[in-house]
């Protein structure tokens, strides 16, 4: 399996959900299940059912989080040295050619991604547009309603 890059503060939030999902939320499923074993008959039980659903979600989640621990690459922005140029981590401020709008964005792994912080997924259209530029470069964004063309203002790595 290929890594996958992760940022501090992703690699901590998946730490994060790995502790919650190992010691709250599946011991908390181990306990609905036996009580709904305790109501009787399991054939007509949807307690029991919704236990067990919710039971193998978690397992598929915890495993699916501890992949990504194992295979991830953790890449701390503040030790980059990348030249100026725009890399996984870094912070970009943007400015919109066509409407002026300015925009802050870091790139960030998948599952860290969020836009309304301002934190795009490496893998995103704007974020492959941006990938190797520096600041003072436009870079060309096919989205959805057309190309746009974003200028490059600064590069942070934060």
């Amino acid at each position: 399996m290929a890594t996958i890059p992760l940022t501090k503060r992703g690699a901590e939030l998946l730490k994060a959900e790995l502790h919650r999902l190992k010691t709250v939320e599946r011991p908390w499923v181990i306990n609905a299940i036996s009580e709904a074993r305790a109501q009787g008959d399991l054939s007509e039980n949807a307690e029991y059912e919704a236990a067990k659903d919710k039971q193998g979600f978690i397992e598929g989640r915890i495993l699916e989080v501890e992949s990504k621990l194992a295979v991830g690459q953790v890449i701390d922005p503040s030790t980059l040295s990348a030249g100026g140029r725009i890399v996984f981590g870094a912070t970009v401020d943007l400015e919109e050619e066509a409407s002026g709008d300015a925009v802050t964005y870091q790139i960030v792994g998948e599952d860290e991604a969020d836009i309304k912080f301002g934190r795009i997924s490496v893998g995103s259209p704007i974020a492959r547009a941006l990938i190797g530029k520096e600041a003072g470069d436009v870079a060309v964004v096919n989205a959805p309603g057309g190309a746009k063309n974003y200028e490059i203002i600064k590069v942070r790595y934060t």
